[in-house]
């Protein structure tokens, strides 16, 4: 790092600190102004940061011609540096803002037996400082000129991001590259981020009601280490990780050659260019790391498993079915009988469990999306008295119904109708188009999907649903769980 980059790190340091009080209340005016205008477009997706786009609101107003108002295109450039980080840019000056999104090609898949929970501690680990920024202090410059950041991991990759200013381009790339380049891997950061990930272990899994049933199903439905277990880890797993894990784990997946960082958002091409080349380019690659083997054997007959939990107060039932990867015909046609099925009150299992029965509390049907086989889960949550039994054999009856009868026009139309509308709330904000450029990239080798993606879903047919349902709802390829509140089952 040069004496002009540590100077210019100093100095955003001490404006931070002497400047903090004043920014605070810049910040606080600042988002209640983003709250009232998201609120009033009603595009804000939750979980996303609200955006001004002020500019895109008075459209008519500033001459902007009508193919640029009808056009959903999210124009992006794509190049790659000498040490083989991948970098797509989106300009866009609707507003003053930007957001950056690196996405690493690691998740709880890479794990390997005895040390589960890796990547989302080590996730933990990159916010505790790096070369240039102390401990604690990632979060205090972001905030402290009016961003806001955060990072997830998840059973296929591990993400971070940032939403700034405008005229903070040059600050979300050096804190990025800057943890990229030299994380603050020590063994006071190691035990301290180990027993924050440990509570939220107990908080998510351990000591919550339902929180064993997923992990109970991954386990019971998958033959193949990679998806069998838990993103979150084990607890003896996490005790037994080590310094020299952690070190050895940032050589194999935390380098240029295994990351894609996408910038979407107000700033100039050249500039970013420039800015993400001084800060990332000199990053040494490292040997790429093996993918994983995600094979996963044909399932030849029902698996069932009964648990118990002092935590719930009512059964629940779920039920799994194992369906291709993402981005095939296939799972893109379960997706959207997923919707038709359980998507609002009009969808066909809620008035049938929910309203007409009364037999559920609640009832969903999802496909899950992963770059590996993934499932296609039904969750009932049943009413007390419900006799368990009956409510299975029912939704399997309905499950035969969508097998031998087409679904309904209004039903396929109402659900293509909320993907029209989950796709405007996505393209709203920068951080999503970010985080959504770097999810296709490593997912699936092609950030353009998110301009075809929604083309796919477009395609299914009422013929699609019926054979997917056919193909994959077998009794040989199901997997079963029942949850019982433990005072109940132990009164049987």
């Amino acid at each position: 790092m040069s004496r002009e980059t540590n100077f210019r790190v100093t100095q955003w340091l001490r404006l931070s600190a002497g400047l903090a009080l004043t920014l605070a209340w810049v910040v606080f005016i600042v988002l209640g102004a983003f709250e009232i205008h998201a609120g009033q477009a009603k595009a804000r997706k939750q979980g996303n940061p609200p955006v001004i786009s002020s500019q895109a609101a008075n459209a008519d107003q500033t001459g902007q011609s009508a193919q640029q108002k009808k056009t959903y295109e999210i124009d992006f450039k794509e190049f790659k540096l000498k040490n083989g980080l991948r970098v797509l840019l989106a300009e866009d000056h609707s507003a003053p803002t930007y957001s950056i999104c690196v996405t690493y090609n690691v998740g709880s898949r890479d794990e390997r037996p005895g040390r589960t929970g890796f990547a989302h501690l080590f996730e933990h680990m990159l916010f505790q400082g790096s070369e240039n920024v102390g401990k604690g202090e990632h979060f205090i410059l972001i905030q402290n000129n009016g961003g806001s950041a955060n990072g997830t991991t998840n059973i296929d990759r591990t993400n971070y991001f940032e939403t700034l200013p405008a005229n903070q381009l040059e600050l979300g790339i050096f804190l990025e590259a800057d943890r990229m380049r030299a994380p603050a891997i020590t063994q006071a950061n190691f035990d301290n981020q180990r027993l924050t990930v440990q509570e939220e272990r107990r908080q998510s899994y351990d000591n919550r009601p339902y929180g064993k049933t997923y992990e109970t199903m991954i386990d019971l439905a998958y033959d193949n280490f990679a998806y069998k277990h838990s993103t979150i880890g084990s607890m003896d797993d996490l005790n037994a990780a080590t310094i020299e894990d952690a070190e050895a784990f940032f050589r194999s997946y935390y380098a240029p050659n295994n990351a894609v960082v996408a910038l979407v958002g107000d700033f100039k091409t050249d500039v970013a260019v420039a800015l993400i080349k001084q800060y990332f380019e000199d990053i040494p690659a490292q040997t790429s790391p093996s993918a994983p083997d995600m094979t996963e054997p044909e399932q030849k007959g029902e698996r069932r498993k009964v648990i118990e939990d002092s935590f719930a107060r009512t059964p629940r039932l779920d039920i799994v079915y194992k369906i291709p990867p993402g981005n095939t015909p296939d799972w893109y046609a379960l997706d959207v009988l997923g919707g038709v099925l359980s998507n609002g009150v009009s969808s066909r299992l809620y008035q049938k469990f929910v309203k007409e029965k009364e037999m559920a509390l609640s009832i969903e049907a999802d496909a899950n999306e992963h770059r590996g086989p993934s499932l296609f889960w039904f969750s009932v949550m049943a009413r007390p008295s419900t006799d368990l039994g009956e409510l299975e054999k029912l939704l399997y009856d309905e499950i035969a119904r969508v097998q031998n009868e087409p679904v309904a026009d209004w039903e396929l139309k109402k659900v293509q109708m909320q993907l029209r509308r989950q796709r405007a709330q996505q393209i709203y904000s920068s951080r999503s188009r970010a985080n959504a450029l770097g999810h296709f990239a490593v997912y699936y080798d092609h950030p353009e999907l998110i301009n075809s993606i929604w083309r796919q879903y477009e395609r299914v047919t009422k013929t699609d649903l019926q054979r997917v349902a056919r193909a994959y709802f077998k009794d040989t390829n199901r997997s079963v769980v029942t949850t019982l509140p433990k005072s109940a089952s132990g009164d049987r």
